[in-house]
């Protein structure tokens, strides 16, 4: 038997034959990104408890194979897929989904997540005990797993929590002698070996005696409050590589095998949405800065939307709106996956995007499914801004709008009733998609997305992107949309055939440097961001021998951190070699 049949027995044997995939109709789903990244697999592995989990990653490691851990594979950045062909040790993909399980602790103030556990049911399990998790719908749309999140720092749009980030986990590496070890950080005291710790937890074997409340080990961030509100700093509010928030786990992306979390929890507000738009930028501005100094309490969410995203995501993130609107966010994972099939089988057929167009065709002859209102704004006004307080903070929001527009010629507000504000932060996080979908729908018409994830700093007056024309005219739509008061903008540009993608990410890298931004902001580099120096050197101390997720970050793929393949060395924009404030 040769060493790839062994352990692919070995494998058979750990989870069962029917969750060892091999066969590449049977891998696409999981070994092919949502937006970016594809590459072979030896096998897709779907372990169904933790010792299961456990003992996939011995006999992976055992075998001097490369492990890449996944959850629900809904990252941007191809973080959690193999990317192309240039490693020098095949892959063993090993896929969490099947090991969900939230756990509420401390009367429901703390939760305790399995590795398949999605923000879609932690939301749904808090919601009878009045809290809910640091993200809500955005992430949760689409089945993003908890893990995930605290993995790739994973930013969200609520305003007073800052980035996903705990120092309580329990997770296995790999040392420098090549040993796979078990780390219980989790602050729950769960046993001596890694079969009782893993056991017992996955069987809730503890009680509140067995949980460290005085730890010194934080939940979450307890500083981005603070932080955001610091509207004249001179960097950014939050970014993937900022020192301060990696930490085990937290930033990991994927250089672990995580194995559970312990997160906060925090209460649910009612709360008030009201609308604005303009056609002057320095109006938002003004408001951003007047909302995160001058309130009390700080907002809970401030997205931005400029029209031309407003425009495509109307008609191209029509579906997953009414799909979300009608059935809710449980629903939208299984759509996911029946879509990757349905494309899947066309594709052997040298038939692409298939249920994109179908969908589209669909779609295209139903009405709007946006507010009158919210149309209304979008023909008078540019850019468009959604303020979401909590009730107790209405009246000063709306004393101040009044003040601020009362005399504009450029811009105005409405408070939206309970359903326009649903519907219109439901827009906002169909938007994230539908550059997507227009590709696919205008395939041979135009080319592929260059999408950008930059946080801009805090003092930044000049938010709005004025490019130079030698890449205006290569540049089909842009698509401008973002949490706006921490400053983090989504720009997802559309190009026309022929540019090549990563020449014009390289040159938008350029212009970004320029204005001192830090990029991504909130998710994974991936493999399409060039990791810069703190994040490079977080990943080898978690990872000495380089067996997980080799080549993050543009970092080396071989063994030991060895570069291979013939793979060329980045080249870093110089804003990657300055010190980090």
């Amino acid at each position: 038997m040769s060493s790839r049949e062994a352990l692919l027995a070995q494998l058979r044997a750990a989870v069962g034959a029917p969750h060892v995939l091999t066969d590449d109709q049977a891998t696409r789903r999981f070994r092919k990104g949502h937006r970016t990244g594809e590459g072979p697999v030896l096998a897709v592995v779907r372990p169904g408890s933790l010792l299961e989990l456990w003992r996939v990653l011995q006999a992976v490691v055992a075998a001097g194979r490369i492990v890449i851990m996944q959850a629900a594979n809904t990252g941007l950045t191809g973080g959690s897929t193999p990317d192309g062909t240039g490693y020098d040790r095949e892959i063993v993909l090993v896929n969490t989904m099947r090991i969900a399980g939230v756990q509420v602790i401390a009367g429901g103030e703390q939760v305790v997540c399995l590795p398949g556990a999605t923000l879609d049911q932690l939301e749904r399990q808090l919601a009878p005990l009045g809290r809910e998790p640091h993200s809500v719908i955005g992430s949760s749309c689409i089945g993003a797993s908890v893990l995930g999140g605290i993995c790739n720092n994973s930013g969200g749009a609520l305003v007073r929590r800052g980035p996903a980030y705990t120092e309580l986990a329990l997770y296995a590496r790999v040392a420098d002698d090549g040993r796979v070890e078990l780390v219980n950080h989790l602050g729950i005291a769960l046993g001596d070996t890694p079969e009782e710790i893993l056991t017992r937890l996955e069987r809730g074997e503890y009680g509140e005696a067995d949980i460290a409340r005085d730890s010194g080990r934080a939940a979450s961030d307890p500083r981005y409050a603070e932080h955001v509100r610091a509207v004249d700093a001179d960097t950014p509010a939050r970014f993937n590589a900022d020192p301060s928030r990696l930490f085990e786990a937290s930033g990991s992306a994927g250089k672990l095998c995580l194995f559970a979390v312990r997160l906060d929890t925090f209460p649910k507000e009612a709360s008030t949405v009201f609308y604005v738009g303009t056609n002057e930028p320095d109006e938002l501005t003004s408001v951003r800065r007047h909302l995160l100094t001058a309130l009390p309490r700080l907002p809970i969410a401030g997205e931005y939307i400029h029209r031309t995203a407003f425009d495509i995501g109307e008609r191209y993130g029509k579906d997953t709106f009414l799909l979300i609107d009608r059935f809710g966010t449980a629903r939208v994972p299984k759509a996911f996956a029946l879509k990757s099939r349905i494309d899947g089988f066309f594709e052997r057929f040298g038939l692409r995007g298939v249920t994109d167009r179908v969908v589209q065709a669909i779609t295209d002859r139903m009405p709007s499914h946006l507010p009158a209102r919210m149309r209304e704004w979008r023909d008078r006004y540019e850019h468009h801004l959604l303020i979401r307080v909590s009730n107790d903070q209405a009246e000063a929001t709306r004393e101040y709008l009044a003040r601020q527009f009362e005399a504009s010629a450029t811009g105005a507000w409405f408070e939206c009733d309970a359903e326009e504000g649903r519907k219109a932060f439901l827009h906002r996080f169909a938007i994230a998609g539908a550059a997507i979908r227009y590709r696919e729908a205008h395939r041979g018409r135009v080319g592929d997305i260059v999408a950008l994830d930059v946080a801009l700093r805090r003092n930044d007056r000049a938010w709005v992107e004025q490019l130079p024309d030698e890449l205006e005219r290569d540049i089909v739509h842009k698509l401008y949309y973002g949490h706006f008061f921490c400053h983090v903008f989504h720009q997802d540009y559309i190009v026309k055939p022929g540019v090549d993608p990563l020449a014009m990410e390289h040159r938008m890298w350029e212009l970004l440097d320029a204005r001192r931004a830090e990029y991504p902001a909130e998710h994974n580099v991936g493999h399409l961001y060039v990791a810069k120096p703190a994040l490079v050197d977080h990943y080898r101390r978690l990872d000495p021998t380089n067996t997980f997720n080799p080549g993050i970050g543009h970092t080396p793929r071989g063994r030991g951190w060895q570069e291979c393949c013939d793979r060329p060395a980045p080249v870093w924009p110089k804003a990657y070699s300055e010190a980090v404030d």
